[in-house]
C-alpha cells in the first residue's frame, strides 16, 4: 500500500479536461498536477485512497515533447486545463474527448471531425466574474476559485480575459481597500464586496458589475466618478445586490447606476444590446465560426420555420431570419427575451418573435408557441443550445413525439450531454450527421460542438 508523502517516478500517459496529468501506478490511475502527458517525473502522493492516488511533480525528469512554457504563473486556478501544452496537442484532445464521449454513449460509428478554431488563444473572453475575498491583511483581493472549492486563487492578470478587465478590477480593489471597504467573507457571512463581474464587447466597450451585499455600495458616487474618470471604455455600471448564503454569483437584483443600460456588440452580422443578466457566448469571432456551420447544416431555402430553444439574447435566431421564413425564440429569463425582441427591432427584422418561457416544461412551451402561431404549427426545425446538464428527456420526447421537426440543430458545451442526447434521438428515429467540435474555450478543457439530427421517413 503506497503512502502520502512517498515519492514516486511515474511516465504520465494522458491529460484530462482538468488539467490533471494521469499515470498508473501497481494499478492504480494517479492524478498529477500541472504534469503533461509524455513526461516523465518523479511524484509525491499528496493523497492516496483504495483507488486512486493524487500526486504533485517533485522533480521533472524528461519533459513531454508536447510541454510548452505556460503563459500564466498562477497555480491551483484549475481553468487553464491545457496551459502546458502544445496548441495543436489541445486540439487532438479536444476531439478525442469528444469522440470518446460518443463512443461512451453507444454511437461510437459516427465521424468526429478536426476542431474548429480561430488560433486565438489568450484575451479571447468577453466575460468575466472575478471572486472577491479576503486577503491575509483582510484586505479585498480578487481571482477565481480552485477546482471543487473556495480557496480564491489570486489571478487579476488572467491571460484568458480581456486585456482590458485587469487594469478595471484592480482600481476596484485599490478604491475599496483605501477607503475600507470590505471583501465579503464567506466564513463570518460579513463583508461587501463578492465579486466584479465584466463584459466587454467586440469593439473594446465595457460594462462592469459590481456585486455586493448592500444597496447602496458605500461610497458609490465617489467610486462611479473615479471608473469614470479612469477608464473611457466603461460604458455602463451596474450593482448586483447578492447577500444571501448562497454558490449563486448574482441575485435578480440588478441595479443601474450609471451610463448605459445594455452591452452593445455585432455578432454575425446582427447587432445585439446584451443585458447583465442575458446569456452570451464568451467568445466572440470563434461563435461567428459556429453560427455559420450552424447555418450551413440548416440547409434552409427561406421557407422554413424555425424554433429557437435557450435563445438567449436572439443571438442564433436573428442570424438565421434572413434564411428563413420565420423564427421564433424561447428563453426563460425574462431580461434576455427583452433584449432579443430589441435586438429584433433594431435589426429591422420582422420575421423573429420571442417568447419567455421554460424549456423544461415543453408542453407548457410549444401550447404557448401555438397559442402565438395557431394550433397546427409544426416547425420545419429547432435548434437547442441548453446549459451544460443538456435537455430534459422530457423536452426531447415532446420533440420526436408531437413537434417532429425534420431537422434539429444541437449546440452544446458538454460531450458528453451531447451525446447522450443524441443517442436518445437516434434511437427515436434520426439521423445523426458528423460531429463538429468548436474551440470556444482554448487552454481550458471545454470544447463546443455542434450536431445535426434528420428525421427519417418510413
Amino acid at each position: 500500500m503506497h503512502k502520502k508523502n512517498e515519492i514516486v517516478r511515474l511516465t504520465v500517459t494522458d491529460l484530462n479536461n482538468l488539467g490533471f496529468g494521469v499515470g498508473h501506478l501497481d494499478g492504480m490511475a494517479v492524478f498529477i498536477a500541472d504534469a503533461v502527458d509524455g513526461d516523465e517525473a518523479d511524484v509525491r502522493l499528496i493523497r492516496v485512497c483504495k483507488t486512486y492516488a493524487v500526486g504533485k511533480i517533485e522533480r521533472l525528469i524528461t519533459p513531454s515533447p508536447s510541454r510548452i512554457p505556460s503563459a500564466c504563473d498562477v497555480r491551483g486556478c484549475g481553468g487553464c486545463a491545457y496551459r502546458a501544452i502544445r496548441y495543436e496537442s489541445e486540439l487532438l484532445k479536444k476531439e478525442n474527448n469528444v469522440r470518446f464521449a460518443f463512443r461512451k454513449a453507444g454511437l461510437g460509428d459516427v465521424t468526429v471531425l478536426p476542431v474548429t478554431a480561430t488560433g486565438k488563444t489568450a484575451h479571447y473572453r468577453n466575460k468575466a466574474q472575478y471572486a472577491v475575498a479576503p486577503d491575509k491583511e483582510g484586505k479585498c483581493a480578487a481571482g477565481f476559485y480552485a477546482p471543487k472549492s473556495h480557496r480564491l486563487c489570486a489571478a487579476v492578470g488572467c491571460p484568458l480575459q480581456n486585456e482590458a478587465f485587469a487594469p478595471i478590477v484592480r482600481d476596484v480593489l485599490d478604491f475599496c481597500n483605501e477607503n475600507g471597504i470590505p471583501p465579503y467573507d464567506e466564513q463570518t457571512k460579513r463583508g461587501v464586496l463578492r465579486h466584479i463581474y465584466l463584459r466587454a464587447s467586440s469593439d473594446g466597450r465595457v460594462m462592469l458589475t459590481l456585486v455586493g451585499t448592500v444597496a447602496p455600495f458605500p461610497k458609490e458616487k465617489a467610486l462611479l466618478d473615479h471608473l469614470r474618470t479612469r477608464h473611457g471604455e466603461i460604458v455602463g455600471i451596474y450593482l448586483n445586490q447578492n447577500d444571501a448564503d448562497t454558490n449563486l454569483i448574482c441575485s435578480s437584483d440588478y441595479r443601474h447606476l450609471w451610463g448605459e443600460t445594455h452591452l452593445r456588440d455585432t455578432l454575425a452580422g446582427v447587432r445585439l444590446a446584451i443585458s447583465p443578466a442575458s446569456f452570451y457566448q464568451v467568445n466572440h469571432d470563434a461563435t461567428e465560426l459556429l453560427y455559420a456551420k450552424v447555418a450551413e447544416l440548416g440547409g434552409f431555402t427561406g421557407d422554413e420555420t424555425v424554433v429557437d430553444l435557450y435563445s438567449g439574447v436572439g443571438s442564433i435566431a436573428l442570424s438565421l431570419a434572413h434564411r428563413v421564413k420565420k423564427v421564433i425564440g424561447v428563453e426563460i429569463v425574462a431580461a434576455a427575451t427583452e433584449c432579443a425582441k430589441q435586438n429584433a427591432r433594431d435589426n429591422a427584422i420582422e420575421n423573429a418573435t420571442f417568447l419567455c418561457a421554460d424549456a423544461g416544461d415543453a408542453q407548457a412551451l410549444f401550447d404557448a408557441v401555438r397559442q402565438a402561431e395557431g394550433k397546427d404549427f409544426r416547425p420545419d426545425a429547432v435548434v437547442l443550445d441548453p446549459p451544460r446538464a443538456g435537455c430534459a428527456e422530457s423536452l426531447l420526447s415532446y420533440l420526436c413525439d408531437n413537434v417532429c421537426p425534420a431537422k434539429i440543430l444541437y449546440v452544446s458545451c458538454n460531450p458528453d450531454t451531447l451525446a447522450r442526447d443524441a443517442r436518445f434521438l437516434t434511437d427515436r428515429g434520426y439521423a445523426l450527421s458528423d460531429v463538429y467540435p468548436f474551440d470556444l474555450f482554448p487552454r481550458t478543457g471545454h470544447v463546443e460542438s455542434l450536431v445535426c439530427l434528420t428525421r427519417q421517413t418510413n
